[in-house]
């Protein structure tokens, strides 16, 4: 697709939007030029196509680890995704290292690599739960977020947490001294019961004071304006339960969904449709760009799950992006991308090269920072 094709469906995506695209992202009227340009970009790629994203593609793949260039994605198809995950979880513990082993100067510099060649970079985290000292996954407490808020018992501990984060996020730069934009995934996924944060965790009210208070902190306490803030629920009944926590349309710039394909728990394509059909109708009430945060079918068990599952639920929905997580070096089947020789390797690139519903790879896209 060329470049007036692009205009015309940013136009034709713009116009459907009610006042049509926002100049700025609610969160932060203060944000940086190539930030809000990144913010205004996700409502026109959808347009486009749907960005195709990967969790830590850059960094290993499902049979090598720290191997410059290489990922699992581009041996399949011939390119990087368009949109790159990332994790910081353990990095409010003073760690070098993730949760996943990665040393986060290594993240930090093929972040801002993936920036340089166009990419969109996209950021998780799974603190360690602040009053057990477990894993993000202890949820057996239900005041750990109360213990966090302001005058909790945690609340200075949280700080020093938020304090570390804004030192990894400011320290973002790209070669002309540019602050790399980054769509940031605080406390996803807490429609469910998993996390600490989740919704049998802790109260409505918590969970929004929470989420104002993190942005807040970020923002004008630390003074960081290269960010743009995704919120992510679980599976959800409807629209309301979607909602349920939300903490405000000044406070959130994208809206996203975490759904993965576990059959024995519910109908991956009928579920998908309808979840992902109601984050559309949100997306248009609320003038907010929307994704597919998180997904996949771990160890993609059926070699035709890109055409015949994925691409189904994603078609026709106005999504900016979808993310499936990451291929582990070092456990067997726990992968959700492709890789080269896998059985599902002929049907990701029949889905990458989709006409009906374009999926978008790095050297597909626009100037997103423009």
């Amino acid at each position: 697709m060329n470049k007036l094709f692009f205009m015309m469906c940013a136009a034709a995506f713009s116009s459907a939007c009610s006042g049509g695209v926002p100049s700025a992202p609610a969160s932060d009227p203060q944000a940086t030029p190539e930030t809000r340009a990144l913010y205004r970009n996700l409502f026109r790629i959808a347009g486009r196509g749907v960005m195709f994203g990967h969790q830590d593609d850059a960094l290993y793949g499902h049979d090598w680890k720290y191997e410059e260039g290489r990922s699992d994605v581009k041996e399949c198809c011939g390119d990087y995704p368009a949109v790159f995950g990332w994790e910081l979880g353990g990095l409010e513990t003073g760690a070098e290292a993730s949760i996943d082993g990665v040393p986060f100067d290594g993240i930090a510099r093929q972040l801002c690599a993936a920036y340089e060649r166009g990419a969109v970079n996209t950021v998780s985290w799974h603190p360690q739960n602040p009053e057990s000292g477990g894993s993000a996954w202890d949820g057996k407490t239900v005041t750990a977020v109360k213990s966090i808020l302001p005058g909790g018992a945690n609340h200075a501990g949280y700080c020093l947490w938020l304090d570390r984060l804004a030192g990894f996020f400011g320290r973002l730069k790209a070669s002309d001294g540019t602050s790399v934009p980054v769509l940031f995934r605080p406390f996803h996924e807490h429609t469910a019961t998993g996390f600490w944060w989740g919704e049998a965790q802790c109260t409505p009210d918590e969970y929004r004071a929470l989420w104002r208070f993190t942005v807040g902190y970020l923002r004008d306490t630390k003074g960081l304006h290269n960010m743009l803030y995704v919120y992510s629920p679980d599976l959800f009944r409807d629209a309301e339960h979607y909602m349920e926590r939300y903490p405000g349309d000044e406070w959130v710039d994208v809206l996203g969904l975490d759904a993965y394909h576990r059959q024995q728990d519910w109908d991956f394509l009928s579920g998908g449709e309808r979840m992902l059909s109601v984050l559309r109708q949100l997306g248009r009430e609320h003038r907010k760009p929307t994704a597919f945060t998180e997904t996949g079918l771990e160890g993609v068990s059926d070699p035709q799950w890109w055409t015949q599952w994925l691409l189904p639920v994603i078609r026709g929905k106005g999504l900016s992006y979808v993310l499936v997580w990451r291929n582990a070096h070092d456990r067997e089947t726990h992968f959700f991308g492709p890789w080269r020789g896998h059985a599902s390797e002929p049907d990701f690139r029949q889905f990458a090269a989709n006409e009906q519903q374009p999926v978008l790879f790095e050297g597909q896209l626009p100037d997103m920072y423009r």
